[in-house]
């Protein structure tokens, strides 16, 4: 079910609710896919160590630059299209319409009745930890970059921060799509029973 939002033409597909929908059933502790909870964490992390270390690892920029940037770019892949998928049941993309109008879509998974479906409760903690924590650090080597004059690193540590800072505000759009969705079906049913209640007051009149 697919809801329109008129003012920043965005979709929030509820699917998923991992707190609401999982709260009769206790959530699993352990690691459901260890491949894909190793790579969640690997491409940004060594983004980041990269970084840190470029100078010891090797003395060319450019090369040093290659490299974060590739692997910010495979973990911006991976986060998007793989991870999220798997390890919470959230994901969000854009397509472009038949008036050629673009739309932005974020994606839930409903949690099913099999107890195979739920999610992780490690699988979840590690995700948005790595989800979180490694944009505030871009953001923080941003300031240090500019106040240290780094000039020529800026534009590396803004990749960063607007390659990992989308995948946060995604996920982030995808995890409170649902409530939105549920607020606004709420307000439109107390609207249609208010409109009731005054069309049968003067009815009555």
């Amino acid at each position: 079910m697919l809801s329109q939002d008129s003012n920043d033409d965005t979709e929030d597909v509820s699917l998923f609710d991992a707190e609401e929908e999982s709260t009769n059933k206790p959530r699993k502790s352990k690691i459901r896919h260890p491949v894909a909870s190793f790579f969640h964490l690997f491409f940004r992390v060594s983004a980041i160590v990269v970084y840190l270390l470029c100078e010891l690892l090797s003395s060319s920029f450019i090369a040093c630059m290659v490299t974060i940037i590739l692997l910010l770019s495979c973990d911006f892949w991976a986060v998007k299209n793989v991870t999220g998928r798997l390890m919470v049941g959230l994901r969000w993309w854009n397509h472009i319409d038949e008036d050629g109008k673009s739309h932005w879509v974020f994606e839930s998974r409903k949690a099913s009745s099999e107890e195979g479906e739920a999610v992780s409760e490690a699988e979840s903690r590690m995700f948005w930890l790595g989800l979180i924590a490694c944009p505030l650090l871009w953001v923080i080597f941003a300031f240090s970059a500019l106040f240290s004059f780094r000039v020529k690193w800026l534009a590396v540590v803004i990749m960063g921060v607007v390659l990992q800072g989308a995948n946060l505000y995604g996920y982030i759009r995808c995890k409170v799509g649902s409530r939105k969705n549920l607020t606004n079906m709420a307000t439109s049913y107390l609207g249609r029973q208010f409109l009731r209640q005054n069309a049968g007051g003067d009815q009555t009149t």
